[in-house]
């Protein structure tokens, strides 16, 4: 463990620091400074005896509708109207980088109450206004200082727990399954078709995903990303030496991303966020959102299967239109994460426009381990000692936690969901000690209690009381549902060797879910495509399997000797796999029907003959190129191995 992870968790079991971080300290020092300005501009119209449409106008720079207050008493009801409505365009500026909006209704009011006021300006409205920007004020303090208290009084109540559920977590992660040993079982081979009936159709189609917006969780890229992440750990873990459908629905994936549909919602964030009219290159300026999650999905995508091709420069060309593109790669998609930590002063930057989001960051740090990893690279030795202290130092609240949203260019802290029990596998990625602080902690504060159901196994259930409202609801579809959480726990049980809680998750989503299996298909019906993407995740992996896709990949033999080329999808269900580098051993299920298929096999060694078992053939040779082609009858679980013969 590096000396940084090992102060990741010395700074945990030490008292909280409770102060600002240096660089948020200076954003909200230059906010008092900006506003106090503001306010002594605003109230100078009326101390100078200005006219009554600048006295108006000047009140309302105090606070958001202020301005309405030298209307007369009817204009204390357009000043809550006007602080609801800039309240809404908060959330717009939140939900899609739109910082024009509350710039818009906070200065368009004042404007307005300038013009519409009349002659003569109401005198209460000049005492009234800056008794409202001070309640408001106070307002938001007071919550703040009840939130501190909060921290106080749950980092209190960690320490108690802290060091004996981490060396639990530790204890747990020590057995990692071998390459080679697993094969994917008929469960998991129907939830993994999920994912397939969504990669294998045409790229840039998209049946089968839930489409509302392109800017928040329910967006396409989202989706399209975890379905990636799904079919790489399946690669790594059980088929890494199948090259067939496996593959081409990865690079389908890819290639999708590059449609317009999924990623010109950077063109409106750009113009209405950054005031920029001119470049909408998505991966230049902010938007790791884009970058560290698709950098996350094409490098594990080369780790899994060995292909190097989206390394080549332009091979991710993001087109707007006939006469604009910009031009990418693995490469360039790294350096830009690289670049944008740098160059920001909390190193951790923004995913739209001026909000950091540390989880978001969380992939972008992956990103770079991923490439490092296929690559040889150093971007997370570089980097990742100071994005760690600047987490602990800018981006960690009283109790420990990490915050879920801060804005870049004013430094505040914005409440928004970041538990340690959903998001603590993607930091396994890049940073061990880390993962399992987070996990430690959230194992423990949701709770988990384990009953038996009434077929006899273990399910999870959640109290109430440790579920925020947002758990509640699918971050896919905006929706009431417990998809998503029970498949987080499932993703996290099986990363960190909780197999107990894990199993009990799954029982839970067949129970509460809306389990279904049509034509072969498992999925959740109460759900959204990327809870039910999760969900499948969470049934492929085992302890240690979503940090080993991204930094590990599989061994180099399974890459290098026989591998299964092609089969036909869905009649030929691939369990397994692997080659160690002279035989291939498969594991075969019949996806429709028992039958005859036809299997094409590549990397043979040319002109060899190989001994088989498991086919009607005894001996396949291979022509001159290493390929050869063979007829296996498909019955139930189905073993089949080629080793040369001697």
């Amino acid at each position: 463990m590096s000396a940084i992870e090992q102060d990741v968790l010395g700074r945990f079991a030490e008292a909280p620091r409770g102060a600002k971080g240096p660089v948020t300290a200076a954003r909200h020092r230059r906010n008092a400074i900006v506003y106090a300005a503001l306010f002594l501009l605003g109230l100078a119209p009326t101390w100078l005896g200005g006219s009554a449409a600048w006295q108006a106008a000047g009140l309302g720079l105090l606070v958001p509708g202020g301005g309405f207050l030298a209307l007369g008493a009817h204009g204390i009801v357009l000043l809550a109207l006007t602080v609801a409505v800039f309240w809404l365009a908060c959330v717009a500026w939140f939900w899609a980088g739109m910082v024009v909006a509350p710039l818009t209704v906070w200065l368009g009011s004042a404007l307005l109450a300038g013009a519409t006021v009349g002659d003569v300006a109401w005198a209460p409205g000049a005492w009234l206004a800056p008794l409202a920007a001070a309640g408001l004020f106070a307002w938001f303090q007071y919550r703040g200082m009840k939130r501190r208290a909060a921290d106080r009084a749950s980092y209190a109540l960690r320490q108690t727990f802290f060091e004996a559920s981490r060396s639990e977590v530790n204890e747990r992660v020590r057995a990692e399954p071998e390459a080679g040993t697993r094969e994917l079982d008929l469960e998991q081979l129907k939830s993994l078709r999920y994912v397939y009936d969504r990669a294998l159709q045409p790229v840039g189609e998209f049946a089968g995903y839930t489409v509302i917006d392109q800017f928040q969780p329910a967006a396409l890229r989202y989706q399209i990303n975890h379905l990636g992440f799904a079919l790489a750990i399946a690669q790594t873990h059980y088929a890494p030496s199948f090259t067939g459908y496996l593959g081409q629905a990865q690079r389908n994936l890819v290639e999708t991303y590059l449609d317009p549909k999924v990623w010109t919602y950077w063109v409106l964030e750009s113009m209405w966020g950054h005031f920029n009219f001119t470049n909408f290159d998505p991966a230049a300026k902010d938007n790791i959102m884009l970058t560290g999650w698709y950098g996350m999905h094409v490098n594990a995508y080369m780790k899994a299967s060995g292909d190097r091709r989206y390394a080549e420069p332009g091979s991710l060309t993001f087109r707007l239109n006939d006469s604009t593109a910009f031009a990418h790669s693995a490469h360039t998609l790294a350096q830009s994460v690289a670049d944008n930590l740098q160059r920001s002063d909390f190193c951790l930057y923004p995913c739209e426009p001026n909000w950091v989001y540390p989880v978001c960051n969380m992939y972008g740090m992956s990103s770079l381990a991923a490439h490092d990893a296929v690559f040889g690279s150093d971007y997370v030795q570089r980097l990742l000692p100071h994005w760690l202290d600047q987490l602990e130092t800018e981006f960690t609240d009283g109790k420990g936690s990490i915050i879920g949203l801060r804005s870049y260019w004013t430094g505040l802290e914005i409440p928004f969901y970041a538990g340690e029990a959903g998001f603590a596998f993607f930091a396994n990625v890049f940073s061990p000690a880390l993962a399992r602080r987070l996990w430690a902690v959230g194992r423990k504060e949701l709770a988990f209690c384990l009953a038996e159901n009434a077929a006899g196994r273990q399910r999870l259930s959640i109290p109430p009381e440790a579920m925020s409202f947002i758990d509640t609801i699918d971050p896919g579809n905006y929706r009431k549902g417990v998809l998503f959480p029970y498949a987080a726990v499932a993703i996290c049980g099986r990363e960190f060797g909780d197999d107990d809680l894990a199993d009990a998750a799954i029982e839970s989503m067949d129970e509460d879910c809306g389990r279904v299996e049509t034509d072969g298909v498992v999925s959740y019906t109460k759900a959204s495509c990327l809870a039910n993407v999760w969900a499948v995740e969470g049934k492929l992996l085992g302890t240690g399997d979503f940090r080993n896709t991204f930094v590990k990949g599989p061994p180099e033999t399974a890459l290098s000797g026989p591998a299964l080329a092609a089969a036909a999808y869905p009649e030929v269900l691939v369990a397994k796999a692997f080659s160690d580098g002279a035989a291939l051993d498969l594991v075969l299920y019949p996806g429709r029907a028992d039958g005859p298929q036809t299997l094409a096999f590549e990397r043979l060694l040319p002109g060899r003959a190989y001994a088989v078992s498991g086919a009607l053939e005894a001996v396949l040779s291979a022509d001159g190129e290493g390929r050869a082609q063979l007829e296996v009858p498909l019955s139930g679980r189905t073993v089949l191995k080629l080793a040369p013969r001697t």
